[in-house]
């Protein structure tokens, strides 16, 4: 009882702080003049609330209350490094063995074999460059192959639950579960994707991602009570040590943003063009080379393969072992400069430069320009990966050293910190361009949001 008083304290300290805070108060009124950024907010708030609540439905014929009992039949495995991030990922979805257990992680498995495929097949490099045409047809094809990935992972989260789990005999044998939980599983996911491609049509940022994070940010409450729980406890330290550990978390959040907004801009100069009376160019523009172009795929397709070693060696399967985080921090630097290669092309920045009569100043057109944009790219790129490689391994060593719960660890870093950071950006640009363009002042002072 005594945690929950104090987590709810602390919340409330938080609110209080917030309200007392006039430039904050002043921008959320401003929010609300606006009718269609309003009318985004309210529909993304309630289809997120409608997703919330089926990662709490539990698939019929399952007994609720076996999987809610202490050493339950996916207890054990939540605690498992691997299918913990899943769970975290689905917001306990996965755990509850809810009807949305699996989450939008099979849409986000098709969508990196998509991008595989366009760097290897030339019929997908092609498509690619189709326009609005060629990304419905992507877009199309990314469907048809998440089903395809449900239809394998579906019966394999089913069959992992038949030998534990308390089956109605209402709904038949074990082989008629097997065919409307797989089926019921494959719906789940569809519909949340569906979910996400609403919220990006008519709500406010990026559907999918916002799921993701919500799935994520649903997990911070129970995390925290569990952690002032064992702060608290014999030995636990104290609250001082609660406080630091947030003290902490904050400046990991604050590197993590200063990093993924972090970019090297190269100048452009524009020869002048005199079309009628009309003169064009002549003016300086610049390339922004983000110091993390790659963002979070290099730690998800690091995280994708673990599971390979986790099936032979069980040291793969705990966040805190030596091997588990070199082999993590290795692959994620690999995949930093294999995902960068993929998606920053310098040949084609020179040829479009070249095409619209600009050059870098100092440098030839052609060859030289390539080697140049390779060469800066290459040296940011490299602060970038090592900067990634910290963050995938951050959860492992806040457990390690800082004695930090499994649950809290995850928020310092990993996938989960990257994908919070991006989600909530991304989300703060939308909302500032709109208030920017009814002319209210802009989130920050300064009127935008540096460094984008």
């Amino acid at each position: 009882m005594n945690s929950y008083l104090i987590a709810g304290a602390v919340i409330l300290l938080i609110v209080i702080l917030l309200a007392t805070n006039k430039k904050l108060v002043e921008t959320l009124k401003n929010v609300y003049k606006i009718e269609e950024l309003r009318k985004r907010i309210i529909f993304t708030v309630g289809l997120l609330l409608i997703y919330r609540l089926g990662c709490f439905v539990v698939l019929p014929g399952v007994n609720p209350a076996f999987f809610a009992a202490e050493g339950g039949a996916l207890a054990g495995q939540s605690q498992n490094a691997l299918l913990g991030l899943l769970d975290v990922f689905s917001g306990g979805a996965f755990a509850n063995v809810a009807i949305f257990a699996l989450g939008v992680m099979p849409y986000i498995t098709a969508s990196i074999i998509i991008q595989l495929l366009g760097m290897m097949v030339p019929a997908v490099q092609k498509l690619q460059k189709e326009g609005e045409s060629g990304r419905r047809k992507m877009n199309q094809w990314t469907r048809l192959l998440t089903i395809g990935v449900l239809c394998i992972q579906a019966p394999a989260y089913v069959m992992n639950l038949v030998p534990d789990a308390a089956i109605s005999p209402v709904f038949g044998g074990t082989g008629l579960f097997y065919a409307y939980a797989t089926v019921i599983l494959i719906a789940g996911t569809m519909f949340t994707m569906w979910l996400g491609e609403k919220i990006t049509d008519k709500g406010i940022g990026n559907g999918i991602s916002m799921i993701i994070m919500i799935g994520i940010v649903a997990r911070l409450p129970e995390a925290l009570i569990q952690e002032v729980t064992v702060r608290i406890g014999a030995g636990g330290g104290g609250l001082i040590l609660f406080v630091v550990e947030i003290m902490l978390l904050f400046l990991v959040f604050m590197a993590t943003i200063a990093v993924v907004q972090a970019v090297r801009r190269i100048p452009v100069q524009y020869a002048k063009r005199i079309i009628g009376n009309k003169q064009y160019g002549g003016v300086r523009q610049y390339i922004p080379l983000k110091m993390n172009a790659a963002n979070v795929m290099p730690i998800i397709f690091a995280q994708a393969l673990m599971f390979i070693p986790a099936l032979f060696w069980p040291s793969f399967q705990d966040i805190r072992g030596i091997g588990y985080n070199i082999t993590l921090a290795v692959l994620v630097m690999l995949f930093t400069y294999f995902y960068t290669a993929i998606i920053i092309n310098p040949q084609m920045m020179a040829d479009d430069m070249k095409r619209n009569g600009g050059f870098i100043p100092g440098v030839k057109p052609g060859k030289s320009t390539v080697n140049f944009i390779d060469g800066v790219m290459t040296r940011i790129t490299l602060p970038g990966s090592l900067f990634l490689a910290l963050v995938a391994i951050m959860p492992g060593i806040a457990m390690s050293v800082l004695g930090i719960g499994q649950q809290f660890a995850y928020f310092y870093g990993g996938t989960s910190l990257l994908i919070m950071v991006g989600v909530i950006l991304d989300t703060l640009r939308q909302i500032e361009s709109h208030l920017l363009n009814r002319h209210y002042d802009g989130l920050m002072k300064t009127g935008r949001i540096q460094g984008r």
